[in-house]
């Protein structure tokens, strides 16, 4: 069943029949439904009662009831409504913008795209963030649901497919940080641990759960895919937790997490992966670091650097840690202005 929605009509509705129109979207629904959620208030147009007859006219918003079945997209040319406050929280989150790329500082928590259950993303909410455009910014690429940091959105189809050949290229320097239980050791590395779906499903990929496949493995692994994550250390709470950048060389799912928590050493509040149940006194394996420090995923998509796609030029961007994660920093000593703009130049 969809939740109450509120649809901007596009120039598709000029002149049709509300009823004609709503049974393009939804086929199933009968004449005499139409007409009751009418008369009860249920469906309305701009704020008002309306009637199954009424013509629709491009920009009216029309508000949409619970539909019990054969749930349908915004039909197109119509695109969906965004309230005030989201509008204010996403355009808030734009730490860079010109003519063909628009990057936020995704807040930790909001899904990058739709999917089963999940109805406030991105995606949708990237109808804020035309600013004056034709075209809505489009995403070129993904972050976890509770990751926080860089993400981008192009402003137009040329900037897309500039945008995602930088990142089929490998040509995109994604740096994270994130809180580790524990210490690892040694303190740099690479890890080469292939990835293959372990089940489970949900929206953009938050309900699957990767499985660790050994590197010699992955070849005779059906579905498991080669993975590749460069980690360095750069702080330490004694072995309590580690401040780690961490680099991504292939863009598996939950790739980051599933390494970390491989190694022994999970991203701090991962209940996926390190366990939410499990306490971590500073040995090793167990996601919650107790005390003050928050529940929530310590992992934040720290900067990302690439060729503009209209420009030619290097593009950096870099991100403010979440306010949990800052609050964490703060409770162990670390500093972000100590950490340079690479970790990894410096590594041993």
């Amino acid at each position: 069943m969809s939740g109450v929605r509120q649809i901007v009509l596009g120039e598709d509705a000029d002149g049709q029949r509300l009823d004609r129109w709503l049974r393009r979207l939804h086929p199933h629904l009968g004449q005499g439904l139409i007409e009751r959620m009418c008369r009860k208030g249920e469906i309305r147009l701009d704020g008002g009662r309306t009637q199954a007859s009424a013509r629709l006219a491009p920009g009216q918003t029309l508000r949409l009831p619970p539909i019990p079945e054969g749930e349908a997209p915004v039909p197109p040319g119509a695109r969906a409504a965004v309230s005030d406050e989201d509008a204010a929280m996403i355009r808030a989150a734009v730490i860079y913008r010109d003519d063909d790329v628009i990057a936020l500082n995704k807040p930790a928590g909001l899904a990058t795209q739709g999917g089963t259950g999940t109805t406030r993303h991105v995606d949708g909410l990237a109808e804020a963030l035309r600013f004056g455009a034709d075209e809505k910014p489009r995403l070129v690429h993904r972050l976890d649901r509770d990751t926080s940091g860089v993400l981008l959105l192009a402003r137009s189809a040329r900037a897309a497919a500039g945008l995602a050949k930088a990142f089929q290229a490998r040509d995109a320097r994604k740096i994270y940080w994130a809180v580790t239980a524990g210490a690892p050791k040694p303190p740099a590395a690479t890890i080469r641990y292939g990835l293959v779906k372990a089940g489970g499903h949900g929206a953009g990929g938050e309900g699957e759960k990767m499985r660790i496949v050994h590197p010699d493995a992955v070849a005779t692994t059906e579905g498991a895919k080669r993975a590749t994550t460069d980690y360095t250390t750069i702080d330490a709470a004694g072995r309590r937790a580690a401040w780690v950048a961490l680099a991504p060389l292939t863009g598996r799912t939950h790739q980051l997490r599933a390494h970390m928590a491989a190694i022994g050493h999970p991203i701090a509040g991962d209940g996926k992966y390190g366990g939410s149940g499990q306490e971590n006194a500073g040995e090793g394996w167990g996601a919650q670091l107790g005390g003050s420090v928050s529940r929530k995923l310590h992992l934040h998509s720290r900067s990302l650097a690439l060729v503009h796609p209209a420009t030619g030029k290097r593009l950096a961007l870099v991100a403010e840690l979440p306010e949990h994660m800052a609050r964490t920093f703060a409770l162990f000593g670390w500093r972000p202005g100590d950490a340079p703009a690479d970790p990894f130049e410096e590594r041993p």
